[in-house]
């Protein structure tokens, strides 16, 4: 025990003075154009995002996206869009979501710089929705579109044990001989409809 107190001593007695913690970044990144970097971005990362004047628009859309035509098991979290061929609510096992081909859901806010959008479980019932349908639709307003993630992390409570997270683009992995795989552990597609 001797040995041990004099190497904690000695490590005590050898530590760096304390600093003061960094303060806010600044300046922060700001887009001239938040909307259409969130668009850029979305391209970028594998995913789409389209622009829609009203949310009654969003189904014309929808009906270009074969994944959406083809769809038989659906559902929309989104009042008003799309269509749902079954009752979420009525779904006791997760697990009988696997065949689910298009969901739709609300994300509170979108990223700019990265096409990452936030979404909780306030909406859902079955947090592995967004994750084990074949095909995500995602649904934000113009207006909720920030530049950077350290706003979006002032945006942010966690005064309340929830789930939430970030999506940013279709599932997709890569190798080290760098082969891109889109939709190998989760959706096959990301369409983001804005609104505004």
């Amino acid at each position: 025990m001797a040995s041990r107190d004099d190497i904690l001593g000695s490590v005590r007695r050898r530590l760096p003075p304390e600093m003061p913690l960094p303060g806010p970044i600044e300046p922060r990144t700001r887009y001239p154009d938040p909307v259409a970097q969130f668009i850029t971005s979305a391209e970028f990362v594998g995913g789409r995002a389209i622009v829609v004047p009203e949310a009654s628009e969003i189904d014309q859309r929808l009906s270009e996206l074969p994944a959406w035509t083809a769809a038989r098991k659906t559902i929309s979290l989104v009042p008003g869009v799309g269509r749902s061929t079954f009752d979420l609510a009525a779904v006791a096992d997760p697990h009988t979501l696997e065949d689910v081909d298009f969901a739709i859901l609300s994300g509170q806010f979108g990223v700019a710089e990265n096409a990452a959008i936030w979404i909780d479980d306030a909406q859902l019932k079955h947090r592995v929705l967004p994750f084990i349908t074949q095909h995500l639709s995602l649904v934000i307003s113009r207006g909720e579109i920030v530049n950077t993630m350290h706003e979006a992390y002032d945006r942010l409570r966690f005064d309340a044990a929830r789930f939430g997270t970030f999506i940013s683009g279709p599932s997709k992995t890569a190798d080290i001989e760098q082969s891109l795989v889109i939709g190998a552990h989760g959706p096959r597609s990301l369409t983001v409809f804005i609104v505004g």
